[in-house]
């Protein structure tokens, strides 16, 4: 048992190393937000079909569950709107940064979806979290905006990844992961129609975003966020929610050594790197030595 945790432990920094390279995708794909992400919920809701049906699994799923899931859909498409929107307005930097916040708010709302106590140690180390995270941020005005979309976005990402804790109980992360995504379709393509946003020019797109919407629609969306439900058979969404904080550390690296000159980091980015890594690595030890995680 403690093996598979710490396989499924390590399995998630994977996870999170590539949802850090999302932001760079999100940042060289150069189409409004809210396209971005129906293009990447279509396309990863049609991969996942291809992989249950050759894995010869049901999409049969209970109706309370299948309703619990289009409303997941929903907060996971405004979250990814929300993600992109912020990185558009300002950059990949300060986005991820702002998701460090995540842990924080994951400490005082999983307790309340699990009624379960408050532990002292995961509100401890959240606001360590938020102590990084200002290090990590040297906050300008012009990225206010920016701070704001990225605010909005990690608290519905801690949302629909407490009520995946739920769902998981009890259907396969494939199946859960295709009807969220096609949900997620399904209020976009609601949106984009009142809204009057389908047009040719809609389809047309380059050469090089539709390679960068096709990789980050099968490998940072079908495959990664599937694994992350699944994961959570053995961590709970606290442990997700924190280690998720690695993605600011991995994103922002990669976007130095990709976008070049946008992307600086200060003396105190490391500083606040090297404090949420410690803080992620001391729940990962905590976690994985008690029985009852």
């Amino acid at each position: 048992m403690q093996n598979d945790k710490l396989k499924s432990y390590l399995n998630l920094h994977f996870i999170v190393f590539i949802w850090g390279f999302t932001a760079i995708l999100g940042a060289l794909i150069t189409i409004t937000a809210d396209a971005l992400v129906w293009y990447r919920m279509l396309f990863a809701s049609v991969f996942l079909s291809l992989f249950i049906v050759f894995k010869k699994k049901s999409f049969k799923i209970p109706m309370k569950s299948f309703l619990k899931m289009i409303f997941v859909g929903l907060l996971i498409a405004l979250h990814w709107i929300f993600f992109f929107k912020a990185i558009h307005v300002s950059n990949v930097s300060i986005t991820l940064s702002v998701f460090s916040l995540g842990a924080f708010f994951a400490s005082i709302l999983e307790p309340i979806f699990y009624g379960r106590k408050v532990l002292w140690y995961e509100v401890f180390f959240g606001l360590i979290i938020i102590a990084g995270l200002a290090l990590i941020m040297k906050v300008e005005v012009n990225y206010l905006e920016g701070m704001l979309y990225a605010l909005v976005a990690i608290i519905l990402g801690v949302l629909f990844t407490l009520m995946n804790g739920k769902l998981i109980e009890n259907n396969d992360p494939s199946v859960i992961s295709f009807y969220e995504f096609l949900a997620g379709v399904f209020f976009i393509t609601v949106y984009f129609l009142l809204q009057q946003k389908f047009s040719l020019d809609f389809f047309v797109l380059t050469v090089n975003n539709w390679i960068l919407i096709l990789i980050l629609a099968s490998i940072c969306t079908a495959y990664a966020f599937t694994a992350s439900v699944k994961v959570m058979q053995k961590l709970t969404p606290y442990t997700v929610m924190l280690t998720t904080n690695l993605e600011p550390v991995y994103g922002i690296i990669l976007a130095y050594f990709i976008l070049g000159g946008k992307e600086k980091m200060s003396f105190e980015f490391y500083i606040g790197a090297v404090i949420i890594v410690i803080t992620v690595i001391l729940n990962g030890v905590i976690k994985h030595s008690k029985k009852d995680n």
